[in-house]
């Protein structure tokens, strides 16, 4: 093992084991404080990094919409607002891991949290890489530990998504520039006309020196720390410097829902035997003309009448309805009667561009009275509703 690869190995080494000390005394003060039998964590966790300027801010509502989450966001940066913690970050440095991971994990707690969060800024140190390995451990051991109580629900099995927005050094220090020059002008503005609120302003923001210091600490620090999750958790790497349009597609494709990784794999295996929409509308066309063929050649009589039936008492009422794109029909036709002829009454109207919907309906028709003794006697009557879409036409207005 070569010297520098012996000093990495040692430097990691050492890492873990403050890793361990530091989470080892927050999580033993977390059980004190609110009881092991409450340590209820998020099912999701989207760890959202990225180099300066690549838009984290920008993104972080659009991430949460994508993944269904309505709680605000967890922004590491502002919840560490000491003094002490301030003067570090105005230098572009790192706050300490063990004032981070206590913080954030309290924070987790907080019911609004309880179905997933999005941690902007965490994590950024190797140490506390490790802190969030050792918190996803914890939380599988609750989940296997609570799983076969009245519990269970609230520790279910984490997700977890590393998503890392990148840009390169030069992109960052020229919106970083940017970025500190637009909020001067509107602070500027504000002082002057009395209107809106002033805006933060980072000092790294002000200077292309401070702004590229800040790039190298991300560089040098957090871009490993982020990529060492790879081999761990579901990770998006994700090239932030298009438009936002094309950012947030990209976006899109990274999150994509897969069951088998984020549903409990007890569930999983209840819905698997189930087939996936796709899987069903894949052969869906094959399998239409494969039918409408099959009902020429082997119900031909049976056919006829249903096409004929739609041509004369569908689709005048259908015309008239062109506008909506909707129309209901009501038939009593004994036809129907016959569940094949609803099949091909479905089909045809499906190769033919429109959506049908069958409902039968079983009516009471009063027939007689019986005088002696007031009984009402009556026979049943089907009805089929037929709810028929399509797209409608619009009219230009001049």
């Amino acid at each position: 093992m070569s010297s520098t690869n012996k000093q990495s190995r040692e430097l990691l080494d050492l890492e873990i084991k403050d890793a361990q000390l530091i989470f080892k005394t927050v999580w033993e003060e977390l059980e004190v404080e609110v009881g092991r039998e409450n340590l209820y964590f998020p099912k999701e966790l989207i760890l959202l990094g990225g180099a300066p300027g690549a838009g984290k801010g920008t993104q972080t509502n659009f991430i949460m919409q994508a993944r269904g989450l309505t709680c605000p966001p967890i922004v590491i940066s502002q919840l560490l607002v000491t003094p002490e913690a301030q003067k570090i970050k105005d230098q572009g440095g790192m706050v300490g891991d063990k004032e981070v991971v206590s913080i954030l994990l309290r924070k987790l707690l907080q019911e609004e949290f309880r179905d997933g969060a999005l941690l902007d800024g965490f994590p950024r140190t190797r140490v506390q890489v490790e802190c969030l390995k050792l918190l996803v451990d914890e939380i599988n051991q609750l989940h296997h530990e609570f799983q076969d109580t009245p519990l269970a629900i609230s520790f279910r099995r984490p997700t977890i998504h590393a998503m890392v927005l990148f840009i390169t050094e030069h992109m960052s220090i020229v919106r970083q520039v940017k970025r500190g020059q637009e909020n001067a002008a509107h602070n500027k503005e504000v002082e002057e006309t009395g209107l809106g609120q002033v805006v933060s302003l980072r000092a790294t923001d002000l200077s292309e020196d401070k702004a590229r210091h800040r790039y190298r600490v991300f560089k040098e620090q957090t871009w490993d720390a982020l990529t060492s999750l790879k081999e761990i958790y579901h990770y998006h790497y994700v090239n932030a410097e298009g438009p936002i349009e094309e950012v947030e597609a990209n976006i899109l494709k990274e999150l994509q829902y897969q069951s088998s990784l984020e549903l409990d794999p007890k569930t999983f295996a209840r819905l698997s035997p189930l087939p996936l929409a796709e899987e069903i509308i894949l052969h869906a066309r094959q399998e239409l003309v494969r039918r409408l063929d099959s009902y020429e050649l082997k119900n031909t009589e049976l056919f006829i009448r249903t096409v004929d039936i739609i041509n004369k008492k569908f689709l005048p009422i259908i015309e008239r309805h062109a506008l909506s794109g909707r129309a209901i029909v009501n038939s009593e036709d004994l036809i129907f009667e016959d569940r094949l002829a609803i099949a091909m009454l479905i089909d045809i109207f499906s190769e033919r561009g429109f959506h049908a919907v069958v409902d039968k309906r079983i009516q009471d028709i009063p027939q007689r009275t019986d005088l002696k003794t007031g009984k009402i006697e009556s026979r049943q009557k089907s009805v089929f509703r037929v709810q028929i879409h399509f797209k409608g036409s619009e009219i230009r207005r001049g």
